[in-house]
């Protein structure tokens, strides 16, 4: 994730940031968070997980 982009802005503004995505249904709120998982580590809903990167074993 890159963050050297920082964005500056007034606690008013911060404040319609909220309200904005207050005003919307849960569907649209749950379709705002999938773009922005999908804009951090670069993929698409029509791929699927890379399952190869996790692992899973038992303690001794």
């Amino acid at each position: 994730m890159d963050r050297s982009i920082v964005s500056k802005s007034s606690f008013e503004d911060a404040d319609d940031h909220v309200t904005f995505y207050m005003d919307k249904t849960p569907i649209e709120r749950l379709n705002f968070a999938c773009d922005i998982i999908n804009s951090i580590f670069n993929s698409s809903p029509d791929q699927k997980v890379d399952k190869t990167v996790f692992s899973s074993r038992k303690y001794a």
